[in-house]
């Protein structure tokens, strides 16, 4: 397989932070996002961002940014999917992609995914750690497209009956930690404790 372009999910509303983008507050020298995006580049061929509304709010990012293709706030799989037709439009075969509210990911997310794909003999895995399973960290092929996009306007909107229904494979990390997402003021304090 060759590598995966890195997708990272901002489409959410972060309601439990009160709205707005929680991926541009800042954290030790930068921000949430500027975390992220440190952490999957180089692990991946290209890197997007998933978000909705503006697109010139993240303009320093230097990424293409894409917007859900299903109204109405559709949650993780929506963004998905417009990865997937952002890669199928650069002619790549997978996708990985991670939370924007997730600075602390494992720095070998993208092969880990790849190896458990194959293990499974399937084109989808999703990370886990001893907490459960992270379904918006996930390796997903571009050939599936067209059944996600079928699937989400059927009124799916929970990613594991999808990935479930496909056979996904699963890449187990030791640490929970790694996956601390910041949903919370009090998450943002922790996170800058763990930098």
């Amino acid at each position: 397989m060759i590598q995966p372009l890195g997708v990272i999910l901002a489409g959410g509303q972060a309601t439990r932070m009160g709205g707005g983008d929680k991926g541009l507050l800042p954290l030790g020298r930068g921000t949430i996002l500027s975390h992220v995006i440190e952490r999957l580049e180089p692990q991946v061929a290209g890197v997007a961002l998933n978000a909705n509304g503006d697109p010139a709010r993240f303009d320093n990012l230097n990424l293409p940014v894409i917007h859900d293709s299903i109204a109405g706030f559709a949650g993780p799989l929506s963004g998905v999917l417009a990865g997937l037709d952002w890669a199928a439009t650069k002619g790549a075969t997978h996708i990985v992609t991670a939370a924007a509210d997730t600075p602390f990911f494992p720095c070998d997310l993208v092969p880990q995914l790849m190896m458990a794909a194959e293990n499974a003999n399937s084109q989808i895995a999703l990370a886990t750690s001893p907490g459960g399973r992270h379904p918006t960290f996930g390796l997903w092929p571009v050939a599936l497209c067209d059944d996600l996009r079928a699937a989400l306007e059927d009124g799916l909107r929970k990613v594991v009956l999808w990935t479930d229904k496909h056979g996904a494979g699963s890449a187990a990390f030791p640490e929970d930690t790694a996956f601390f997402n910041v949903n919370t003021r009090d998450d943002l304090v922790q996170a800058q404790a763990m930098l």
